[in-house]
């Protein structure tokens, strides 16, 4: 062609070149192709209008939702789509490979793709050639959906930032994998850096608080919200001459600059940098923003999940008090676990409080130092069960400090929380009737001078005592409906003594329960760690909430494992030896059962048993057990007044003696009878009289007492 001729009209120059135009109008979801475009789709070679379904029928499947990912991506970032598609005939047999290139434009109004582009006929690429890496069929696809679901399972488990950025940096891409990456994030108007792997530490600092009006970037990124890719340092140079030298020194090759968004909000920029060339295909772009996606998503779970925690660990710190000075005479130590989930906050408590005087102040004497210990638990685990638990616990410490025995404490405790809840639900609303709540409790007042405990209970589970020797039982103490329920409750108090040497266990089911367990499964266990534990409080407590909750938990899982994790609360109080090792031990538990519990005589049973876990024979123990029901069951029947049961274990091992004292208020004395064969009662002494090694009956001022006695056989 000689110079001033004129050029040959566009359609012929891409005849010339066996290349088709199309047209795609995703609104109207028509397709129009010229001949060369309709014959290179498997058509006669002529112009035709097609729909979206007959073009699809044409195309290999994986191949069209390639191509629907590529143009979302275009038209976001402003640039060419291009992919490769595998032609199909009517028997799905690959005919032809063609290249199509377009440039999207999206409408906003229409909600809709317009694209006119051009079809080339390629030949497919030897597999493993430079062409066949490039390529979006074959084995690179396969290696990019594994590489893509493997990065977004990684991602997703991340729980900090740290670990967010340690597996974007393992991140092995298919076919160029980047040596460095840096997280930028936001502050005002500035840049930070979040994180950065492959420069040595230090190398970051000329990026820090960087204004976002610099022309670097990642500024650039965070300021459009759109991606910048740069395939060579001559690129970088000429684009952004101002900040070239700060990342000269690096000798990199290639650059990817891409937006962090989530939920909508451009919340940083991610570099990936590589020390080869790099095209930055539409396929390798595709990928670098699915995974840029996918890190934004996962940098935005992890600042929440650690924004959660702080403010969990706040709220944790504030509410949870520190046990005071040291008590003479005794240890206590305190742990508090948040497991719940959520913002890792529930309704467990304790708190130790200094009581003003107890009996002996109101006569005239010190109160000695007398302090309440309290344990409870609002239901639920989230931020309004963490509210309640705060105002429950000022309320209790506020009654406690008005000098209130431990029943009135935990009925005016009560009538508070219903109080609260009921204003609470005020409307008629469904929702606010369902979340009204309820907060069990255990309340001890301590005198720390005799040892003495009074104790009242709201629905909370009994305290736990080891006995010097490792003997571990439930202390059983009366109990009441939980905090709130009714405004009108009544706690009955239950009172004993912490003998020196032994220790006090209370605790929120989150102890017991955790790891699946149920109750009776979960005190197994803890029971385990109470009796084998050789230490003072504070490792005893440490090794409490290890064997629940630590590394070693998931050896000793229960057979609910699909019960949602609760918040763990546990409190210890020891009473020193004070001399008594030198002593024989003795183990002794106390018990009442009134008339109008008589179910309590299972308890008492119970209690017996526990308290003869090691008797060499276990003839004897039955024995023991059985007289006790019949001394229990002769009060309830034959009186009208409670029973007092004291049984008492001393001696060496081996040598030890069992006594078991029952005491009533009644006034007649029980004799023996001869019961004839169809008597259905008068066997109690009887029974006694042939079990026991020895028995007694003795008046008191005010009803009697009968006892019985057993000496362990080797």
């Amino acid at each position: 062609m000689r110079t001033g001729q004129p050029l040959p009209a566009v359609g012929d120059v891409l005849a010339a070149l066996a290349t088709g135009v199309w047209h795609w109008d995703t609104a109207t979801g028509q397709v129009s192709a010229d001949a060369e475009a309709a014959r290179l789709i498997g058509l006669p070679a002529e112009p035709v209008t097609l729909t979206e379904a007959q073009v699809r029928a044409r195309i290999h499947p994986v191949d069209w939702n390639e191509i629907t990912g590529v143009v979302r991506l275009a038209a976001a970032e402003g640039t060419l789509a291009e992919v490769r598609i595998r032609v199909m005939d009517e028997q799905s047999r690959v005919i032809r490979v063609v290249r199509s290139r377009s440039r999207p434009v999206y409408d906003p109004q229409k909600k809709a793709y317009l694209m006119t582009g051009t079809l080339q006929e390629v030949a497919e690429p030897i597999p493993g050639s430079p062409a066949g890496r490039s390529t979006v069929t074959g084995d690179w696809r396969r290696s990019r959906e594994a590489f893509l679901l493997d990065a977004g399972r990684a991602l997703a488990e991340a729980r900090s930032t740290a670990e967010v950025l340690r597996v974007a940096h393992g991140l092995s891409m298919p076919g160029f994998s980047p040596n460095g990456l840096a997280v930028f994030g936001v502050e005002g108007d500035r840049l930070t850096i979040v994180g950065h792997y492959g420069q040595r530490p230090g190398d970051e600092a000329p990026f820090v608080h960087m204004s976002l009006d610099t022309d670097y970037p990642a500024a650039e990124v965070v300021r459009t919200g759109r991606a910048v890719y740069i395939s060579s340092p001559e690129e970088y140079k000429a684009r952004y001459p101002l900040t070239w030298p700060l990342a000269e020194p690096f000798n990199r090759r290639s650059w990817a600059f891409l937006p962090l968004t989530a939920s909508g909000r451009t919340m940083g920029a991610w570099m990936a940098a590589f020390t080869h060339p790099v095209a930055f295909t539409p396929d390798e772009r595709s990928v670098l923003t699915t995974v840029a996606r996918m890190l934004a998503q996962a940098l935005s779970r992890a600042g929440t999940a650690e924004t959660q925690r702080e403010l969990s660990e706040g709220l944790q710190r504030s509410m949870m008090p520190t046990l005071g000075p040291e008590v003479p005479g005794m240890a206590l130590a305190a742990r508090y676990i948040p497991t719940g989930g959520g913002l890792q906050v529930g309704g467990d408590w304790y708190d130790m409080i200094p009581l003003p005087g107890g009996p002996s102040a109101r006569r005239g004497r010190a109160g000695a130092g007398r302090f309440a210990l309290v344990m409870g638990d609002v239901q639920g685990h989230d931020v309004r069960a963490a509210g309640l638990m705060g105002q429950l616990r000022i309320a209790l410490r506020a009654y406690a400090s008005e000098g209130h025995r431990p029943d009135a404490v935990l009925s005016r405790a009560s009538r508070f929380l219903h109080g609260i809840l009921e204003n609470g639900a005020g409307d008629d609303d469904g929702d606010d009737l369902a979340d009204l709540r309820f907060a069990t409790c255990l309340y001890a007042e301590v005198d720390p001078r005799t040892g003495v405990l009074e104790v009242a209970r709201a629905g909370h589970p009994d305290p736990v005592i080891r006995m010097a020797d490792g003997t571990v039982l439930f202390r059983p103490t009366a109990g009441g409906l939980p905090l709130g329920v009714d405004p009108d409750a009544d706690y009955p108090t239950t009172r004993f003594t912490l003998e020196p040497g032994e220790t006090m266990m209370i605790c929120t089911d989150g102890l017991i329960e955790t790891g699946g367990h149920d109750l009776d499964t979960g005190w197994r266990r803890i029971r385990t760690i109470l009796e084998r534990h050789e230490g003072g409080t504070e490792e005893l407590a440490d090794a409490l909430v290890q064997a629940v909750h630590g590394p070693s938990s998931h050896h000793t899982t229960g057979p609910l494992a699909d019960r949602r994790e609760d918040d763990i609360a546990v409190l210890l109080l020891a009473r020193h030896p004070d001399g008594a090792a030198a002593r024989p031990e003795v183990r002794r538990t106390l018990l009442t059962v009134a008339q109008a519990e008589p179910e309590r005589i299972a308890v008492a049973r119970q209690q017996l048993r526990e308290l003869l876990h090691d008797w060499s024979s276990a003839d004897q123990v039955d024995s023991a057990v059985l007289l006790l029901s019949e001394m229990l069951a002769n009060v309830l029947v034959h009186t009208d007044t409670d029973a007092l049961v004291l049984a008492e274990v001393s001696g060496e091992k081996g040598e030890r003696r069992m006594r078991v004292e029952v005491t009533d208020a009644g006034e007649d004395l029980p004799h023996k009878r001869r019961p004839g064969e169809l008597a259905s009662h008068g066997r109690g002494l009887v029974l006694i009289e042939l079990l026991a090694d020895a028995w007694g009956v003795e008046p008191r001022g005010v009803g009697k007492s009968i006892w019985f006695e057993l000496y362990e056989k080797p």
